[in-house]
């Protein structure tokens, strides 16, 4: 029995990054001879293991061949007599297809030291076209380590390419997406997730609402980059530098997808693309099951992010109604979430990227004024029930009423 750590955490290492967590693959062994170890099994597919202390996870070495469409048309084969090489031979990119020994030696029999030096993320072989999971992963490690200045190579994007031809995105399960999905919203650079996939094709597939917006012109007065698509993509870059929230990068993500249904005859204008926005998040969350605190703030930053633009404006009622919709009286956190988003926005448009956005601090101000007026006072006055509500309300749109008087920014 041999045992080499393999995959991410040697990639990792030899590029001095941090190290999370360790797969470990074991050649030369069956089922029975790790439980004899006392492994546990875990893994319908294929054999993997549990090591009885530190939980990690070992897998027994595999090939694979094709049977059936989708990433699940596979059958596994396990055995002994598989070697190193033959195991690294089915993973997706030569710089996951490297493994270290007992002894520290890297087995790297696919070139995926020099790809890091080179800074290239290239396929291990011609089945790498075989899997369509591995679009959805390769886009995902291109977002991860574009700020180390890597590329994927032109020969594996052609394979990508032909992936999507044949179908095989088609066949990607919606958990499977949206798990891959949250993970490149928590990259350095997100953007480069969808970017990636409308190359090769797969964004029109799996999240055609976002890939509508690519083409759509905007007003160049406010959008100097005017396409839409490009827009959304530049706002995903400001929230990844603005805020670490996942969330809050969905919500900027999906913002604007209303201005894809504007009629021809009125563009560059998008009149009503706030609410136009709103069923398309929840066909989107719906058919990628993305959880709810993710559909719920952007759905609230869809409807109300140009409030927030023209907050100067608006009239203390409209303030109140946006504080209370987004959920700013129970957590006002949620309040920051949505700020974000639309300084996101503000932010994502070409020569705009650190243009002052003093717009959020009428939102914030208005509710320290909210806090200020307190419940317990009210009901030593004598309100209660539906009245203590309705005095409640009015007492802080009043507060709210006696800030700042309003100005318009430009």
């Amino acid at each position: 029995m041999e045992i080499y750590l393999v995959g991410g955490a040697v990639r990792d290492a030899l590029l001095n990054l941090p190290v999370h967590e360790r797969d470990w693959l074991v050649i030369g062994a069956t089922p029975d001879d790790m439980v004899a170890k006392g492994f546990t099994a875990v893994g319908k597919d294929f054999p993997v293991f549990l090591h009885p202390e530190t939980n990690e996870e070992y897998a027994l070495a595999r090939t694979e061949r094709k049977n059936g469409r989708g990433y699940k048309g596979f059958i596994f084969h396990t055995s002994p007599d598989i070697t190193i090489e033959e195991d690294l031979r089915r993973r997706d990119l030569t710089v996951n297809a490297m493994a270290q020994n007992a002894n520290g030696e890297i087995i790297d029999p696919f070139g995926g030291q020099q790809d890091l030096e080179k800074k290239i993320l290239r396929h291990v072989s011609d089945a790498f076209a075989e899997d369509p999971l591995r679009l959805l992963r390769v886009a995902r490690f291109a977002a991860r380590f574009h700020h180390l200045g890597f590329t994927i190579a032109p020969e594996t994007i052609v394979l990508m390419q032909q992936l999507v031809a044949k179908g095989e995105a088609g066949y990607l399960v919606a958990e499977r997406i949206w798990q891959e999905t949250k993970k490149a919203l928590n990259e350095k650079n997100p953007e480069i997730f969808f970017e990636v996939l409308r190359t090769c094709g797969a964004l029109a597939i799996i999240m055609p609402e976002i890939d509508k917006l690519f083409g759509v012109p905007q007003r160049k007065d406010y959008h100097p980059e005017i396409d839409t698509g490009v827009h959304t993509l530049l706002s995903l870059q400001q929230a990844a530098h603005l805020s670490s929230d996942d969330r809050v990068r969905f919500a900027t993500l999906v913002h604007d997808l209303g201005k894809a249904l504007t009629p021809p005859d009125v563009l560059p204008r998008h009149i009503g693309h706030e609410k136009k926005t709103l069923p398309l998040i929840k066909q989107l969350c719906k058919r990628l099951t993305v959880p709810n605190e993710y559909r719920d703030l952007g759905l609230i930053a869809a409807e109300f992010h140009t409030h927030c633009h023209k907050s100067h404006e608006l009239n203390a009622d409209t303030v109140y109604k946006v504080l209370k919709v987004c959920g700013a009286f129970q957590d006002d956190y949620k309040l920051e979430q949505f700020l974000l988003v639309c300084e996101a926005d503000a932010r994502g448009r070409l020569g705009w990227e650190n243009k002052p956005y003093p717009q959020v601090e009428r939102f914030r101000k208005a509710l320290l004024a909210c806090q200020t007026v307190k419940a317990n006072t009210l009901q030593q006055e004598g309100f209660e029930g539906g009245r203590l509500g309705a005095e409640l309300q009015k007492r802080q749109i009043a507060a709210i009423e006696r800030l700042a008087p309003k100005t318009t920014v430009a």
